[in-house]
């Protein structure tokens, strides 16, 4: 075999040096369909490899946990792809031969023949092992027009086709083991990456992923006309938005006997002078405009320092915007104050319009609501905010926006 796969990777890196532009739109297409059935057979026999690997014991007797843990370093994968490689493998002793067959030959893909291998096992369990050998011939056949996912769903109703007088009690079954795989397959993977950065992953099951949807997506629309963030970015600061809104609930576990929070250590002269960097407690270090940022509406604790940065004293903990005045801000902005935004109060933050680190004080013409996104943007943007003579917000857009510098407010909260 490896003499083959030898010649075989030979033939391929010389198509990797071809010239595809020089292709016809016909021959172009043609080459496309040829490549993605390679790559379906090649799965297949990667697939036979990895079961041999795993029935040998070869991982461990490298001196890995499991064959998946081997998989991750040797493949450079992920571990969740790493997982459902060795599953999809142990798998295959009880995949139909007509399945194994189309798999060889390049007609389905690995996730197709998953779909159609659990398909059949549920009808088998309610029709027997006869019906289940006519719906995998179905379903094989249904694998050239329709992708995995559609595949699954199309599958729920495939007695309906085999065996008509069953459909209703394969339905049933269907449903409980998508059900049992989905409990089966939830999980959610946290890697680290370089600066601090965090790369999520995973699977939810079907009563997460509607809770997730229902609280993402209206966060994820844009908060108006001059939003020039991608759907991902949006996405992303909807999910800061939502762990910053159970912060503030007070609700948490405690971690190490305190509440859950976010601690950032600064200087308060570098602060003052906007220089200054600050640190998290995880060691991260943050920009000073960050740090300007997070200190708009937190809780201050001030400590005097010794030699070698050893606490002398440790004051008690002071929060700058809370109680009565978050009430009145929220009573007089209704939400983000930034023009177009329609974030209620709970999704926001005050911020010091004259930063408290420079001598701005912590009262009410001092203040306004901004969301998430929109106090990111003011920090790091040329928009100016002011009082207006009736004592509302507006914002001064940057020069480059607006030649005339006029003005703006949000229109969108009832003002009473």
């Amino acid at each position: 075999m490896i003499d083959e796969l030898a010649r075989a990777e030979g033939v391929v890196a010389t198509c990797t040096e071809a010239a595809a532009w020089a292709l016809s739109e016909h021959d172009l297409i043609a080459a496309l369909d040829v490549t993605h059935r390679l790559q379906q057979r090649l799965a297949a026999v990667r697939l036979a490899l990895v079961r041999e690997v795993d029935g040998r014991g070869v991982a461990v007797a490298r001196g890995a946990s499991s064959t998946a843990v081997w998989l991750r370093h040797r493949l450079r994968l992920d571990m969740s792809d790493a997982r459902r490689l060795v599953g999809l493998a142990a798998s295959l002793d009880a995949t139909p031969p007509a399945v194994r067959d189309a798999l060889a030959g390049g007609a389905v893909s690995v996730e197709q023949a998953r779909v159609i291998v659990d398909t059949a096992a549920t009808v088998s369990a309610v029709a027997g092992a006869e019906v289940a050998d006519k719906a995998v011939g179905v379903l094989v056949e249904w694998a050239g027009q329709f992708d995995p996912i559609l595949l699954r769903r199309m599958g729920t109703r495939i007695l309906d086709h085999v065996a008509p007088d069953l459909a209703d009690a394969a339905t049933a079954a269907a449903l409980a083991a998508e059900e049992a795989r989905a409990a089966r397959d939830r999980h959610v993977t946290i890697s680290e990456r370089a600066g601090g950065r965090l790369r999520l992953s995973g699977t939810l099951d079907a009563e997460a992923a509607a809770l997730l949807r229902a609280v993402i997506d209206p966060l994820s629309a844009p908060s108006g006309p001059d939003d020039a963030r991608c759907p991902g970015q949006r996405r992303h600061d909807a999910l800061v938005d939502v762990c910053r809104l159970a912060l503030r609930t007070g609700e948490l576990p405690e971690s190490g006997g305190e509440p859950a929070q976010i601690v950032v250590t600064t200087g308060y002269d570098g602060l003052t002078r906007q220089l200054g960097a600050g640190a998290l407690d995880t060691g991260l270090r943050l920009t000073p405009d960050t740090v300007r940022q997070l200190a708009c509406d937190a809780a201050i604790l001030p400590a005097v320092l010794g030699g070698a940065s050893r606490p002398l004293d440790v004051g008690r903990q002071r929060r700058l915007i809370a109680g009565p005045l978050r009430r009145a801000l929220v009573l007089r902005d209704g939400g983000c104050a930034f023009p177009g935004c329609d974030r209620p109060p709970r999704w926001c933050a005050a911020h010091h319009i004259r930063h408290w680190a420079d001598g701005g004080p912590t009262t009410l013409d001092n203040a306004v609501l901004l969301c998430g996104h929109h106090h990111r943007h003011v920090h790091q943007s040329d928009w100016a905010v002011r009082l207006g003579g009736d004592g509302h917000p507006e914002f001064v857009p940057p020069a480059w926006l607006d030649p005339a510098r006029v003005p703006r407010r949000n229109h969108y909260h009832r003002r009473t």
